[in-house]
């Protein structure tokens, strides 16, 4: 008898730590806005940006320093942050208005097999159609968005984010866990102009990135998208009170960042700094080791996919590439994280046959590297609008006061140079000491000086793609430049060019 009761006693206690373990997993916002650099948030050192939420966040929780998006293009970063993988991984989802197909496993899905309920609000995945993937849902969950508001200004998005977020815990058991994903439209163009300036915001104060002319029609156009980034900002705040409200935050791992960089020339649609690297700030009081921690390790977002899997007690699918940042938590770095990677296939079909401009970059604490696999494209799209799909020149950037200004002075004194960094066409291979140029706008890639440099971070990327099998550099198929753009053709001449047999 004595023996069956101590038999028993072990699977009641076995059972017990099970569901203690079930109750204790932990629940996920995933806060990402649209089009958004690293540099614009109160704690990553802007001074006229107001972005209470995520400096709260970063101060009770980790602020990540050197944070990449894996692609500088929605679509494709979405579906890294997703999946976990490199873009070169994951076939049609490498380009804007595709397809996520359904044999690459996602986070949310994954926690959704093991009891999560998922959902999102605003922009998940996309911009692309998900049934050519054999999806009839979209990946970041069932949509959230009876809820709406009168935006404070032209532009924005009328979703209450926040409120259809709060909708989705009203409908929450009491010993469920939950995944959310709180998707901005903003600060992604357009913009009403003067925005900034009509909330008091003084243009004195704008820290004007040195990859544009300093002038009042510049430092008006980032007042506006500072606009738009409070307005992002505003909805995490809300979210978290709703939290609060409930006693679920310190349970929560509370993610906030952006897809990629900010929507302005070198910016978005570009792998330099301006483009890849974006904020970042994690909270989970009941799993962070000595909050308030400043991380220097260099991450993807494609890291986040394992770390909330890790965090659930699920096991990570071995498909998925991207590191767990759960030894980062811990307070126990186990994982080299040296370096970042980014990777950029065809965004918006501007140029003829709707080619892209296939870039890989590695990042690293003193070096940008960037090997660009058809130097003969325009980067920034063609200067011919009559052969692109967007009807504009150069139209990888987003139009623009900014864009506007720089091509209508493109060959004035102070403009020319950034300029033609900016629209022109570039090297096969760049390189930037970011310790004597942070901004990255001398190339010295060819140098002698840098030559040793140059060879080694080269065969680090390029192990890098190879062990994580980057068609372009292993071989296989290679056709980002023919897969079907399901975007809506500004232009109706205009087509993505059949592969050749």
């Amino acid at each position: 008898m004595k023996q069956y009761s101590m038999l028993g006693l072990t699977l009641c206690v076995a059972f017990l730590a099970v569901a203690q373990s079930a109750i204790a997993r932990p629940n996920i916002l995933f806060c990402i806005s649209d089009d958004q650099s690293w540099a614009h948030m109160g704690a990553n050192g802007d001074p006229v940006v107001s972005t209470p939420a995520f400096d709260r966040v970063a101060n009770e929780g980790l602020r990540f320093i050197n944070s990449f998006c894996d692609a500088p293009t929605c679509g494709p970063s979405r579906s890294a942050i997703l999946t976990g993988q490199h873009i070169w991984r994951l076939e049609k989802a490498a380009n804007i208005w595709s397809t996520l197909p359904a044999k690459f496993a996602t986070y949310t899905e994954e926690l959704q097999k093991a009891g999560y309920k998922i959902g999102y609000t605003g922009k998940g995945w996309g911009p692309g159609r998900l049934e050519p993937g054999g999806r009839t849902e979209n990946p970041a969950g069932p949509v959230y968005s009876e809820r709406t508001l009168e935006p404070p200004f032209q532009g924005i998005r009328n979703t209450d984010y926040a409120g259809n977020f709060e909708d989705f815990m009203s409908e929450m058991s009491d010993d469920q866990s939950f995944c959310f994903w709180l998707g901005t439209s903003e600060p992604h163009r357009g913009y009403q102009d003067g925005a900034g300036k009509l909330t008091g915001k003084d243009p004195s104060k704008v820290i004007v990135p040195a990859i544009f002319p300093d002038n009042d029609l510049v430092r008006s156009d980032l007042l506006d998208y500072y606009v738009e980034v409070e307005h992002f900002d505003s909805m995490v705040a809300r979210a978290i009170a709703s939290l609060e409200k409930r006693g679920l935050l310190d349970n929560t791992i509370v993610v906030v960042t952006s897809d990629h960089g900010m929507p302005f020339p070198r910016g978005k649609a570009t792998v330099y700094d301006w483009g890849s690297r974006v904020p970042l700030a994690i909270r989970w009081a009941d799993g962070i080791e000595n909050p308030g921690r400043d991380i220097e390790s260099f991450v993807n977002l494609s890291d986040l996919a394992a770390t909330f899997i890790e965090a659930a007690g699920v096991r990570v699918p071995a498909m998925m590439t991207g590191r767990s940042l759960i030894d980062i938590f811990d307070g126990n770095p186990t994982v080299d994280r040296k370096a970042a990677y980014v990777a950029f296939e065809r965004h918006s079909g501007a140029r003829a046959g709707g080619k892209g401009y296939p870039t890989r970059a590695i990042r690293t604490a003193d070096y940008l590297y960037i090997h660009n696999f058809e130097p003969s494209r325009w980067p920034a799209g063609s200067p011919d609008p009559d052969v692109c799909n967007r009807l504009i020149p150069f139209g990888e950037y987003d139009s623009s006061p900014t864009k506007t200004y720089m091509l209508e002075h493109r060959f004035d004194h102070g403009v020319a140079r950034i300029a033609e960094l900016a629209f022109g066409k570039r090297a096969a291979e760049e390189l930037y000491d970011l310790r004597t140029d942070p901004e990255q706008l001398n190339n010295i890639a060819g140098s002698v000086k840098y030559a040793a440099v140059q060879q080694t971070i080269r065969r680090q990327l390029f192990d890098h793609l190879t062990k994580t099998k980057d068609p372009r550099v292993v071989g296989g198929t290679v056709e980002w430049d023919y897969y079907p753009h399901y975007g809506r053709h500004s232009n109706k001449n205009w087509k993505v060019d059949e592969k050749p047999k």
